[in-house]
Formats: C-alpha cells, structure tokens, sequence
C-alpha cells in the first residue's frame, strides 16, 4: 500500500478524506506537526498545489492537498481564498458574510474546492476542482455542518448545507464533486 501523505495537521480532514478514497489502495497519513506551508497564493488551485508540492518534497512520499472556500459573486468573489480568515469563529464570518451582502438580490455563490496530488518529487501528479453552484440565504438554517453551511443554500438539493445529512453533502458538495474526478485518476497512479 502507498503511502499518500495528507498536507494537514487537522485529524479531521484527514478522516474525511479516508471517507471520500475508501477502497483505494492508498495509505492516508498527517503531514509532520512540524512542517508548516504558508499559503501565498492568490487562487485556491495554487494554495492546493504549493501544500501538496511541498509536503511531497520535504516528506518524500505521495502528498495530497486541497484548498477550498466560498465565492459570493455581489461580493467579487470574497471571502475566496480567505474564507477560514473572514472571522474569528463561524458564526461571525457569517454574520461578516450576512452584514456585506445585506439586502443584495443576487445572492450566488459558490463553494469551490482544489486538490493537488503530488509525487515524491513534488511535480504535480493531478490537480481537480469542484464547483458547488448554490445562494446565500439572509438567516442561518439548519444544525449540522460547520463554517458557512447554515447560509449556503443548493438549489438542485432544496436545502442548505447544513441541513443536509451527512451523506447528502458528501455526494454534492464542492468537495465531493472534485475526489468524484479525482478517484479515477489516483486509481491509475503510483
């Protein structure tokens, strides 16, 4: 089994990844603590690829990584790359998000999601994103999720992210939609 390093020190995002590659014979692993990539870039495929291309090179093992957010087009694209930065918890990057837009009628968005695999060398191996089309609804609904879920509304679904099971939002999110492109591909690499 290969192992495919995970340029995250978040346990979590890496059992969610274990969930989206179940079956595949890859061997999923944290990044070292210590290694520490600074996201410089100005698009979430190049924050993807600077993750995965370095934590390949410094660990000498497969790497993959991903960098996602939300897109508000009324707000020219922001929060984009600095989604996560938009507030010190969820709840304010919402009420920040809900605050900016405030009474706009076009409320699309979406949430966008890269992945970069990288070889042991640290050339890139795959790079895929996913593209959830969706709104941005005025007041929070539904429990579960986290970040912007409660606000992010998919229309092809009738619900917001957060009032999606857990399996509903797997199939149709950002991040969904790209390990969908992606599972074949890493299928026919090592």
């Amino acid at each position: 089994m290969t192992v495919l390093v995970v340029a995250t020190g978040n346990p979590g995002k890496l059992n969610e990844m274990q969930a989206y590659l179940e079956g595949l014979d890859w061997q999923l692993q944290l990044k070292p603590p210590e290694l520490d990539v600074e996201e410089t870039g100005t698009t979430f495929l190049e924050n993807a690829r600077l993750k995965a291309c370095t934590v390949a090179k410094v660990t000498g093992e497969w790497s993959i990584a991903d960098d996602s957010g939300l897109s508000v087009n009324a707000l020219g694209g922001a929060p984009g790359i600095y989604s996560a930065r938009y507030g010190s918890t969820d709840e304010a990057r919402i009420d920040r998000l809900l605050r900016e837009l405030g009474d706009t009628e076009n409320r699309e968005a979406q949430f966008v999601c890269a992945i970069v695999v990288a070889r042991p060398d640290g050339t890139v191996a795959a790079e895929v994103e996913g593209i959830c089309p969706g709104e941005i609804l005025t007041v929070p609904r539904g429990q579960g999720g986290f970040g912007y879920d409660p606000i992010f509304y998919v229309p092809e679904v009738g619900m917001s992210f957060a009032e999606m099971s857990p399996q509903q939002k797997h199939e149709c999110s950002h991040r969904g939609r790209a390990f969908q492109t992606l599972q074949p591909r890493l299928e026919e690499m090592r």
